[in-house]
């Protein structure tokens, strides 16, 4: 058995993970970093990345199906499945290899195994090969999440699918139920019926992106409904019961009927939990609520030396936090001097379906409820010329001001490539930029972005094109 002390240690290799690692370097600090699968975590491997490689696919599809309109002829598509999803995989792949390089780059030691922490400063490495003792003044918990599930409904990884399963299925499923409208869940549906497969979706709450603003979330489930999606809110899944080849799922409605449903596939798409067992928190004290482990500002827990950054320390269940919390929580650790905790408020957040969905801040009910007298402004795709040039005029923007300073509050977007766009009131947000700044700013034309410059405008009774 062999032992070795670092300056840092961090406990998994996903977004947070790998990131605090290379962070702790640049500040000088010795860094091991700790990963039992693929590094890159869940995110570059199942989820963030390889989802987006499929959904290009979805998006190309819909594209060739669209191209009359556009004065092309394709004669007739097929789809070669399995090459669909070599292609993902060949991705993740592909980036999982690059992390591997970061960290060859930046002098971070990794070890291949599962930590668990064994006292103050110290934990155990098991993997392949003999057992190690490590031993840190600073350890950092990457760990992830994993899919919930819901009592007595299992995922069987056959034909009750969590997401890992609905990112490498043999064949195309010809009918699709969807357990859960969040991002993970719709981006699914989406997907799945981009690729001609029958997809409804159940939500237990009464609409679907429970998180979004009430504008958006109404616009999206309108849209998903004409492209041939079926939404079924306030519905509760009673049981899941596999017959035959497929699946029949009895969904509870509002006005208290009972619905059947026979899908060849179902998705459970209800969120996630912690990965938070078997690490020896308990023995150290680390607090722990529903799944999460509890920290403050700058992601230290209840216990000395023990920090927790990402999906394992709570909501926003999102890669982008879960790096900037690496960030913050190496810094903090360093005493860098320009070190600063992080403002939930400016995470910005994004839905990869089609349309696609971005937000950052607070919704407009979110704004009234913390007391603040709003001014709204909202400007739809229609009316923007790159939209229509481009066929893409399904599409709105909505922004929320504070009507006594001016100071942007939430901004949320639906339509094509408002992932890309929604940065920007990220960045004005983090400048705490008002309408003046935003109104004086000078937009390209044409592109889709203006939208949001009216978006702004109409907020304030200016907008030029409505």
């Amino acid at each position: 058995m062999s032992g070795k002390s670092y300056d840092c240690i961090v406990i998994g290799g996903g977004p947070g993970g790998y990131v605090a690692a290379i962070r702790a370097r640049q500040l000088g600090l010795s860094t091991a970093l700790i990963e039992r699968a693929e590094l890159g975590g869940i995110c570059l491997n199942w989820g963030c990345i390889p989802t987006k490689a499929l959904l290009r696919t979805a998006e190309l599809r819909h594209a060739f199906a669209e191209a009359k309109d556009f004065g092309l002829e394709t004669g007739e598509l097929r789809i070669d499945f399995s090459r669909v999803i070599a292609r993902s995989r060949a991705v993740a792949d592909r980036l999982s290899k690059g992390v591997q390089h970061l960290m060859r780059k930046h002098k971070v030691e990794v070890h291949a195994g599962s930590a668990r922490l064994t006292g103050p400063g110290a934990l155990r490495v098991e993997g392949a090969g003999d057992a190690q003792e490590l031993r840190a003044p600073h350890i950092i918990v990457a760990t992830g999440a994993r899919a919930r599930t819901l009592p007595g409904i299992e995922p069987d990884g056959e034909r009750i699918w969590t997401y890992r399963e609905a990112m490498v299925p043999t064949a195309m499923p010809r009918s699709l139920l969807v357990i859960g409208s969040g991002a993970i869940g719709i981006e699914f549906a989406s997907f799945y019926h981009d690729l001609g497969v029958e997809v409804d979706v159940v939500e237990i709450l009464p609409r679907i992106l429970p998180v979004e603003d009430e504008d958006v979330s109404a616009f999206a489930q309108r849209a998903f409904e004409r492209r041939g999606i079926g939404i079924h809110t306030n519905a509760k899944l009673e049981a899941l019961e596999r017959r035959g080849d497929g699946v029949v799922a009895r969904i509870a409605q509002a006005d208290g009927k009972t619905q059947a449903f026979e899908v060849e596939r179902a998705i459970l798409a209800v969120g996630v939990t912690g990965n938070v067992e078997d690490l020896g928190l308990e023995a150290l004290g680390v607090r722990v609520e529903r799944g999460q482990i509890v920290v403050d500002e700058w992601c230290r827990t209840n216990a000395p030396g023990i920090y927790a950054i990402g999906d394992v320390a709570g909501p926003p269940l999102l890669a982008h936090k879960a790096m900037h919390e690496g960030v913050l929580c190496v810094e903090h650790i360093a005493g860098y001097p320009d070190a600063h905790p992080m403002d939930r408020s400016r995470i910005p957040s994004c839905t990869y379906s089609r349309p696609q969905i971005a937000s950052v801040g607070l919704t407009e009910r979110a704004a009234q409820e913390a007391g603040h007298t709003v001014r709204v402004g909202r400007f739809p795709y229609q009316g923007n010329g790159k939209a229509i040039a481009i066929g893409e005029k399904e599409g709105l923007v909505k922004t929320v001001f504070d009507a006594a300073t001016g100071e942007l509050l939430g901004a949320h977007m639906v339509g094509a490539e408002v992932t890309e766009m929604i940065q920007g009131f990220a960045l004005a947000r983090s400048l705490e930029a008002t309408e003046a700044e935003l109104i004086q700013a000078i937009f390209p034309h044409p592109t889709l972005s203006e939208t949001m410059h009216e978006a702004v405008l109409a907020a304030y009774d200016r907008a030029l094109h409505i």
